[in-house]
């Protein structure tokens, strides 16, 4: 069974219809990512399933059990952390204390200073920045903390929502090669990201949308070499 099964999913923001009958299936231990022009939906899943965007018809399945009706934090708490788009993280706190609201809701305080041990060898310089206000940071150590205080939860499935925005192109490799490392330790992932051709050379299996629709679902190395998704998403061939 998939870990993570949404089916005919809607979502309508007012009278706009964001997503039109969206059917993902995202297997455990894997990444799936999904590609496509800005507005066609992609942040809008990852919203639907953490519970900040409520749907307006389908499911969203995890482990089984259906998501709708639940609140975010009892997502947070069933399994799911959500890394959102902007590197949000709390200006004023140090360091720590942001990774510390990230296991705010856990109570197994020698299991969380072992997670915090992992975060600080996947990220050498949160562990140098601890007790630095979070707001000084660079763009890229604020990711990193995003992603930390995510990770801080315990997720079995973390959902990035455009990990690469705004980085150099070295802070982008580093990034992508956590998000394997994550990956290897055993944590799914949900990958959107506007560089696709990163995203699918990272991701075990893609999907591309247009409008709130799922346009293509394949394999993300066969969509790597689809002529569509190189002419629309690639750059042409490549």
């Amino acid at each position: 069974m998939s870990l993570l099964e949404l089916h005919d999913l809607h979502v309508h923001y007012g009278g706009i219809h964001a997503l039109k009958g969206v059917t993902i299936s995202v297997e455990e231990g894997g990444i799936a990512t999904l590609v496509g022009a800005n507005g066609a939906g992609k942040s809008t899943i990852l919203r639907t399933i953490s519970g900040l965007v409520r749907a307006s018809g389908g499911s969203i399945r995890f482990r089984g059990k259906e998501l709708g009706g639940m609140k975010a934090h009892e997502i947070v708490r069933a399994g799911i952390s959500h890394v959102p788009e902007g590197r949000i993280v709390f200006a004023n706190l140090t360091v720590m204390e942001n990774l510390e609201m990230g296991g705010y809701l856990r109570r197994d305080h020698a299991r969380m200073k072992e997670d915090l041990g992992r975060i600080f060898r996947l990220f050498p310089r949160l562990e140098e920045r601890r007790r630095q206000a979070a707001g000084t940071l660079s763009g890229g150590e604020q990711q990193m903390l995003a992603i930390g205080r995510a990770l801080m939860a315990r997720p079995s499935l973390l959902l990035m929502d455009e990990p690469s925005l705004g980085l150099a192109p070295i802070l982008v490799r580093e990034i992508f090669s956590v998000i394997r490392e994550i990956r290897g330790q055993g944590t799914t992932i949900v990958l959107v990201e506007q560089n696709a051709r990163m995203a699918l050379a990272t991701a075990d299996y893609g999907y591309v949308l247009e409008t709130g629709s799922i346009r293509m679902a394949d394999r993300a190395q066969e969509l790597l070499q689809s002529p569509f998704v190189q002419e629309a998403y690639l750059g042409g061939a490549g």
